[in-house]
């Protein structure tokens, strides 16, 4: 089976980040083809999400969709930064309030996707 697992790196304090809502949406076919939900998780202490759901068969393309502004919101990283822009009030929120991943995926492989994660940027890769 073909299977997708995360975790999630705050880099700006170099932490993982713990409780960060996980949307697993699915589809097959072309980039035309509609997204079906699949499963949800959140992070747990080690940033990590290993309880997602096996992709059903046929998927070719999977949607991580992270849930960043409550994390940014309850830990006000941006603030404690010292280099951070101060260009947002308090009550703008997050500058990105989530984070969307769309990756192809062929059958049988195992795909670990880290989210590296700061309060204005954001990388991911595909990790092992």
């Amino acid at each position: 089976m073909t299977s997708v697992s995360t975790h999630i790196l705050d880099t700006s304090i170099g932490r993982p980040a713990e409780a960060v809502p996980v949307e697993l949406a699915v589809r097959s076919g072309g980039a035309d083809a509609p997204w079906a939900p699949h499963g949800a998780s959140k992070t747990d202490a080690d940033g990590r999400c290993k309880d997602l759901p096996e992709l059903p068969e046929g998927t070719t393309h999977v949607r991580l969709r992270f849930e960043t502004e409550p994390y940014f919101t309850n830990h006000k990283q941006a603030e404690e930064q010292q280099d951070a822009p101060r260009v947002r009030d308090s009550g703008a929120g997050a500058f990105f309030p989530e984070v969307a991943i769309v990756f192809a995926v062929e059958p049988g492989e195992h795909y670990h996707v880290p989210l590296l994660l700061n309060p204005f940027g954001y990388s991911v890769y595909r990790g092992s």
